[in-house]
């Protein structure tokens, strides 16, 4: 009789298998809100893991944290008329505080552009205040009417970060900076993620931004997912909320901004990307845990051992957990581990002891082998950038080989229904092809240049548009 497999496979029910994996590697459970998550503590140590290396990255390039409301007064939104029209839809309203009918309803955070500027026009008096960087960690609120744990929930956790700047060509240039050297650095080197970096088009652009940067990548499946964005924000805001400067020549002057964020989606994203049928992959950079030792029995020789193996390995710089709950079943253990993406499993048992060896699992190739204890502080490292490395590699193979280059609203509707992305020249596409498109529920993802770099303008000859079904 053949065995139930623990999640439902990828190629039967892709959107099954996510939601298996979610709860069946402890991330995250629906909360009692439609919409609403709770993160679950391993869940949690992913986003921490994230949250530590951004946030250092976040500081480097001089920004500091802060903290803005998380109730913010309505009128604010209504000051700068396309934000408001572009978050509408999702608003959630406070109307009654204290037992009382407020006198003015306040809107739960949805993004903090509005009160951020209101803050910013009393803190930016001269060109000797700028730049202003700022940067928030913080939950927001956007109610979702198809609600996905980490990918689409009403409320969910980011860093947003706001900065004003003296002329057009510094905010510009500091917006590109976080989206390549930030954002594509960090989903890069930590997360072992692929995408590509693109503009978003007039119909995607952020609501009251004059351009916004994306990253867009691939899933198993052949989706798009909107992994960060980095928004010019040109001087609409600033005039919203009078956000002037005197220069140097004595001049009253606006800034120019920007604001960037990105999100727990990042942990759905590392799920789809990387994950397979037997559950999570996790990159070893990111691993809150990157090696448990498992006992395989409970003889005290084995504790004794598996205990000093996680040790040596902690030493080693290795993040090590010991697994010796021998009163579980050992099988059941490994694939819980498993479930979970731990990079690396060392498993010792009383056969084990008598060869002075372990047994290594590496649970990104796949596979077992017997491995002298002794070796296993020098190895480890080694085997972890490997695996590393593997993760990146496999995730951009699979967008190469499922992006098909295409000259018509028509192939590119067929490549995204087989599953995978399309390339086609934007003066062949225009806003009129992408309405088309999203007749088929297809989006334009992003523009990319002739060769690949991020173009400097919607319509700079030569650009491609890169379409896809998305998340």
């Amino acid at each position: 009789m053949a065995k139930t497999p623990v999640l439902t496979p990828q190629a039967d029910d892709f959107p099954r298998w996510y939601q298996d994996l979610i709860n069946k590697a402890e991330l995250a459970d629906n909360g009692p809100v439609r919409g609403t998550m709770v993160i679950r503590p391993y869940g949690y140590g992913l986003w921490e893991r994230m949250q530590q290396d951004m946030d250092a990255r976040i500081k480097a390039t001089g920004t500091q944290n802060a903290y803005f409301p998380l109730l913010i007064p309505q009128s604010y939104l209504t000051r700068e008329a396309e934000h408001v029209e572009g978050f509408a839809p999702e608003l959630a309203v406070v109307t009654h505080g204290g037992g009382k009918e407020l006198e003015e309803p306040a809107v739960v955070r949805p993004t903090s552009e509005t009160i951020v500027n209101e803050y910013f026009s009393k803190w930016v008096q001269s060109y000797r205040d700028l730049p202003l960087l700022i940067n928030q960690w913080a939950n927001v609120v956007r109610w979702e009417m198809r609600p996905r744990l980490f990918l689409r929930t009403s409320e969910f956790l980011w860093q947003e970060g706001h900065t004003a700047h003296a002329t057009y060509e510094e905010a510009r240039d500091f917006a590109a900076h976080i989206h390549r050297h930030v954002y594509g650095d960090f989903m890069r080197e930590v997360l072992a993620m692929d995408f590509v970096l693109g503009r978003k088009t007039a119909k995607e652009r952020f609501a009251g931004a004059i351009n916004t940067l994306t990253l867009e990548g691939m899933m198993g499946d052949g989706k798009a997912l909107q992994l960060g964005t980095s928004h010019e924000l040109g001087q609409n805001f600033a005039k919203a909320f009078h956000t002037r400067y005197l220069s140097k020549d004595g001049n009253q002057e606006l800034v120019w901004q920007t604001s960037w964020g990105s999100t727990t989606r990042l942990i759905g994203a590392l799920v789809m990307m990387h994950g397979d049928d037997s559950g999570l992959r996790v990159p070893p950079r990111l691993a809150p845990v990157q090696a448990v030792v498992l006992a395989i029995k409970g003889d005290d020789a084995v504790l004794a051992k598996v205990r000093e193996i996680g040790e040596t390995l902690k030493a080693a710089g290795v993040r090590v957990q010991v697994d010796d709950r021998t009163d579980i079943p050992f099988g059941r253990r490994a694939v819980d581990w498993e479930l979970k993406g731990v990079p690396v499993r060392v498993e010792v048992g009383p056969r084990d002891l008598e060869n002075g060896t372990a047994m290594l699992a590496r649970r990104l190739r796949g596979g077992k082998e017997p491995v002298a204890i002794d070796a296993l502080a020098a190895l480890l490292p080694t085997v972890l950038e490997e695996d590393q490395a593997l993760l990146l590699s496999q995730a951009r193979e699979r967008r190469e080989s499922r992006t098909s280059d295409v000259r018509t609203v028509d192939e590119a509707v067929e490549a995204t229904a087989a599953g995978g992305w399309a390339r086609v020249p934007w003066a062949v596409l225009g806003e009129e092809g992408e309405a088309r498109l999203a007749e088929h529920a297809v989006s334009v993802r992003c523009l990319v240049a002739e060769d690949g770099a991020v173009p400097d303008a919607d319509e700079t000859p030569g650009n491609v548009a890169l379409v896809a079904r998305a998340y």
